[in-house]
């Protein structure tokens, strides 16, 4: 006879079709078994745990193949399980970029053996990622998610035209880094701010972003390609956006935490603070948010970029690119935007597992054994060195927040238990 695991949750909220309903679950081999109330209604109106369907997060860097001693699969996996967790979308600015079937393979066979949540690798728009000839996409379009080149734009506008053609027989979505270098300060390191300027650094310019997309968008309504905009963070960007979705295109976009909690005004001569894009203006913050409100930002996105101690510890100028997002990604957002009044609890959670999920055709949810369990009455300190990830360098240290994650199961299985970490 079977012997069956059952762990008892307790009086909750459960997220159900977009909406939070009081009750009272048991878990049983992995399953969430939602129970009668039978009189407990009022603890679990009471109650500050709640369950979510699994976060999906379609930008994270993994690191593996190639860079290991930022992150590796594992590493990021659990650490990405102990924030919620249960599908990662991995980015292919790897060595050796998965450009084609054998490169690919490398990068899989690491998936199988060390994810502790379901990994679903990009391939590259191009071969190498050097922006020149479109890559294998046909030998590879079954076993990736999607097709980008993040890290780097695209430049070639007949590249981009040919490999967004590709994709639109493919059924693949096209998800761009929208970045022109000819727009950029050589070196440029932070926004085009009062900053930049005072210290004499050099800029990223707004521009970079928006025109790239607007490129892109252009040659979305001459092929037909799904389009999805990376790490959006400019004024001009959520426009563009707004006027292609209202002209009936297939475009979605994400940003990330930092760019809606932070701006140039946040900046520090510390490599925390350096990413690309970088953090914009308040009136770009602004824009991004009523973006969140009227639909036209679709999701959040972490762009987890782990780095080693040494990279990050060279100031604004000569830091590397990028932070570690995961860990920290529901508790800022949900402090800042949701204990606010910004935006919904309900909004926050469909942006960052609901909206993700269905753009990209992942399963999740609770009634496919994708969850995790969070108390939002529990309040605590940011430290970067309890970090699961290899990466520390956050912007985020020190912040006091609210919401811990208790429990994540991913396809029936616990991959995280704060009991069992702890």
């Amino acid at each position: 006879m079977k012997n069956t695991n059952k762990t008892g949750i307790g009086s909750c909220r459960i997220f159900r079709d977009e909406v939070f309903e009081f009750a009272d679950i048991d878990l049983i081999d992995g399953r969430a078994a939602v129970k009668g109330f039978s009189g407990n209604a009022h603890s679990a109106e009471t109650s500050s745990v709640y369950v979510f369907p699994g976060f999906t997060d379609v930008h994270v860097h993994l690191r593996e193949p190639g860079f290991s001693y930022k992150e590796t699969i594992k590493s990021g996996t659990y650490a990405a399980a102990s924030a919620g967790y249960t599908a990662l979308c991995s980015m292919p600015n790897l060595t050796p970029p998965p450009d084609c079937a054998a490169n690919l393979e490398i990068q899989t066979k690491i998936i199988q053996r060390d994810a502790q949540i379901k990994v679903f690798p990009y391939g590259t728009i191009t071969v190498g990622r050097k922006g020149k000839a479109v890559s294998d996409m046909e030998a590879i379009s079954d076993k990736v998610v999607a097709f980008t080149d993040d890290g780097s734009g695209v430049a070639d506008d007949e590249v981009m035209r040919e490999a967004m053609k590709r994709a639109a027989k493919l059924g693949k979505i096209i998800a761009a880094h929208a970045e022109d270098l000819t727009l950029i300060e050589k070196g440029g390191c932070i926004n085009d701010c009062k900053y930049a300027h005072e210290h004499k650094l050099p800029a990223i310019s707004s521009e970079s972003e928006w025109r790239q997309v607007e490129r892109d968008l252009k040659l979305v309504a001459e092929t037909g390609c799904s389009y999805h905009v990376c790490h959006i963070s400019t004024y001009e960007t959520v426009k563009l956006i707004r006027r292609a979705k209202a002209a009936g295109l297939d475009v979605t976009c994400e940003t990330a935490p930092h760019y809606l909690l932070l701006s140039d005004s946040d900046l520090r001569d510390d490599g925390r603070f350096k990413m690309n894009p970088p953090l914009r203006s308040e009136r770009d913050r602004d824009a991004l948010l009523e973006g969140l409100s009227d639909g036209t930002v679709d999701m959040i996105a972490t762009d987890h970029a782990p780095h080693s101690a040494d990279e990050k510890s060279k100031g604004l100028y000569r830091s590397a690119m990028g932070i570690p997002g995961l860990e920290t990604a529901f508790p800022v957002l949900y402090s800042g935007l949701v204990k606010n009044k910004i935006i919904t609890l309900e909004k926050l959670v469909t942006l960052m597992s609901v909206a993700p999920a269905k753009r990209f055709k992942i399963k999740n949810g609770l009634e496919t054994g994708n969850f995790c369990v969070y108390d939002l009455s529990s309040e605590y300190e940011i430290k970067p060195e309890k970090f699961y990830s290899m990466g520390k360098s956050t912007p985020f240290e020190g912040w006091k927040v609210n919401g811990k994650c208790l429990l994540t199961v991913c396809d029936g299985k616990t991959v995280y238990d704060m009991r069992a970490a702890n």
